[in-house]
């Protein structure tokens, strides 16, 4: 069975752990000796220090020094060796200024010159060195000898054997050896839990699945059609896709900071956050319409995605559209077909003057109507869009009519935006009025440009919106009609109001005199310059409130 580097993280971390935490203790240990035995040598040193200074100052060495010869019965000999028998030492050894030994522990030795260099202490200097002698190796002390009136007359040598540094030096191992296996059992156990811990999180994987792991998600990430953006416990951005930073417009850097500082206040932000529950919520953001879901993460964070249906709401919205105007092509028909039948009797009755002012005057109608509508919004999409709406609301039985004060010059914005607009705002009114509770149902359409801010008005004679709902239904998602199979209710007046606050406008809601409700939109400050350059769905029907 080949041993070798493990693959798995957990396994690693735990072998790394072990290995720095026994590198550390040993490390540690070595540096706790050495300066342990410097100060056991510096005591040694100068425990043979006082030992020799005291030899030196004990005045029956330096008198038996200067009035008797070397010899190993000698009174030196006798006085030093009580001396190192007192102290413990290795040897005191006294000299005088040849070199030659007076005293030392083997007898033989006296008279004989000493092993090392004299000149030294000789001199009037003190030696302190842990050196080899003839007793062996030995932490020594070297003073000068004098006599009373302070000459050099000698020195004298004491060694403390270095041996009982190194044993007491080793005394004091094992009771470092036990903290210090005491502390490598205590780092060893902690690396074991964290090495089991970070085994549950990477669920046993090496670090090249980790790394290769870690390059599919970027790249899976990055690559898919739907925004991911995630969230940390604290609420701040951990981690934004692509896709994510452009149906957001999130500008770069949004990693790393809090929800709050990269997207304004609104539902985007308040869906992404969790503040607002339930599966694919609809939120308007840019007029982007886009469904998110949020996945909690057992860190306290959570995972969004985001969908954008901004096409799909479109084509919701044109067919919606469609089939208002077959709607109306259809009553239409049946009304042509009974003034066809009105004409035919005309003729029958062989009344053709009668049968060619009626259909005179139906033609001037209709076309009095179309070009009321072209004189006083020169914006050709938008009078034609009033036109069809025209349409629709007499079938309806609803009244749509244009304010006096209506008058809407070309080149002011976007004219999708205008349309926008007022095909939500239209749709809402006749939607409200056409349930028959009014005599007399009304629309009123008014657009005109007042101080360089666009303003479109559209007033109904409905049953009015109550004041604690002003604000709400203005929010994405909020209705009160059940929403069609091929598309969400909830979001015109949303980019009613996301429109005009891209051009830095209002959208307001106030009652009508007489019952009922206004709608009011502005545009500001964009009769001189060009409209916003961002995607813009191109919306014919609204959104009922």
């Amino acid at each position: 069975m080949r041993i070798g580097w493990p693959r798995q993280v957990f396994a690693q971390v735990l072998i790394a752990q072990l290995l720095i935490t026994t590198g550390v203790l040993l490390l540690l240990t070595g540096l706790f000796l050495q300066p342990l035995r410097t100060q056991l040598d510096d005591q040694a040193e100068h425990q043979a220090l006082a030992v020799a200074q005291t030899t030196a100052a004990d005045p029956q060495i330096a008198e038996g020094l200067l009035t008797t010869r070397a010899d190993a019965g000698g009174p030196v000999q006798r006085q030093a060796e009580r001396t190192r028998r007192a102290t413990g030492a290795l040897y005191v050894v006294v000299m005088d200024r040849r070199g030659i030994r007076w005293s030392h522990t083997d007898a033989r030795e006296v008279g004989h010159r000493v092993s090392t260099d004299p000149s030294i202490p000789l001199h009037g200097h003190v030696v302190l060195q842990v050196d080899r002698g003839t007793l062996g190796r030995s932490a020594r002390a070297k003073v000068p000898l004098r006599d009373a009136t302070g000459d050099v007359i000698g020195a004298v040598s004491v060694g403390i054997a270095y041996s009982g540094v190194q044993d007491r030096l080793l005394s004091a191992l094992p009771g470092l050896l036990r903290y210090a296996g005491t502390a490598l059992a205590v780092g060893a156990c902690a690396a074991f839990l964290v090495a089991r811990t970070l085994r549950k999180r990477t669920h046993g994987v090496s670090v090249a699945d980790i790394s290769a792991l870690l390059c599919e998600r970027e790249a899976m990430l990055h690559a898919v059609r739907e925004g991911v953006i995630a969230l940390d416990g604290r609420g701040r951005v951990r981690l934004v896709n692509d896709e994510a930073a452009r149906l957001l417009a999130l500008e770069d850097g949004a990693e790393g900071r809090g929800l709050d500082e990269v997207l304004p206040p609104g539902r985007s932000r308040d869906v992404i956050a969790g503040e607002v529950t339930g599966r694919d919520l609809l939120t308007v953001r840019e007029n982007r319409v886009l469904i998110a879901n949020r996945m909690p993460t057992p860190d306290g964070g959570a995972v969004v995605t985001l969908r954008d249906r901004t096409e799909v709401e479109l084509l919701g919205r044109e067919l919606d559209s469609i089939k208002g105007l077959l709607d109306a092509l259809r009553a239409q028909d049946h009304e042509h077909a009974n003034r066809l039948h009105t004409v035919l009797g005309f003729l029958e009755l062989d009344l053709t003057e009668r049968a060619r002012s009626y259909v005179a005057g139906l033609t001037r109608a209709r076309r009095a109507c179309a070009e009321e509508f072209a004189e006083r919004v020169r914006m050709p999409m938008v009078s034609a869009l009033l036109v069809g709406k025209s349409a629709i609301a007499s079938e309806r039985g609803v009244t749509l009519r244009l304010s006096d004060r209506t008058h809407l010059p070309t080149g002011l914005i976007d004219a999708r935006d205008v349309v926008t607009v007022l095909g939500n705002l239209i749709d809402n009114a006749l939607d409200v009025v056409g349930g028959g509770r009014a005599a007399r149902p009304v629309v009123e359409v008014e657009a005109f440009v007042e101080r360089d801010t666009v303003v479109v008005r559209v007033s109904d004679n409905g049953p009015g919106v109550p004041v604690e709902l002003r604000d709400t239904i203005f929010q994405e998602g909020w209705s009160t009609k059940e929403s069609p199979a091929h598309r969400g209710r909830g979001l015109g007046l949303a980019m009613v109001r996301s429109l005009a606050e891209r051009y830095g406008g209002t959208a307001r809601i106030a009652a009508r005199a007489g019952g009922g409700a206004v709608f009011t939109v502005t545009f500001p400050d964009i009769v001189s310059r060009p409209a916003p350059a961002t995607p813009h769905p191109s919306v014919l029907a609204g959104e009922p409130s």
